[in-house]
């Protein structure tokens, strides 16, 4: 059910969360703006739900990845 995920190349993923996850790097990382927003409540615009969703995705993935890894190996 998960083949689509092991198909996945892990440094595909980590270079998606470097770049995709983090950009733009200054004056903070965008992922890191969008998580203070939703924990201060302040991410209510359709945008920055998209835009964190986004910029979110390739970190999801990546700890699916791991996680599935982990999992596989036991």
């Amino acid at each position: 059910m998960l083949n689509w995920l092991d198909a996945i190349p892990l440094a595909v993923l980590v270079l998606a969360c470097l770049t995709l996850g983090l950009v733009p790097f200054f004056p903070e990382p965008h992922i890191w703006e969008k998580l203070k927003m939703l924990f201060a409540g302040k991410l209510v615009r359709p945008l920055d739900g998209f835009d964190m969703a986004m910029h979110g995705a390739p970190w999801l993935l990546l700890a699916a990845k791991l996680i599935r890894m982990l999992s596989l190996r036991a």
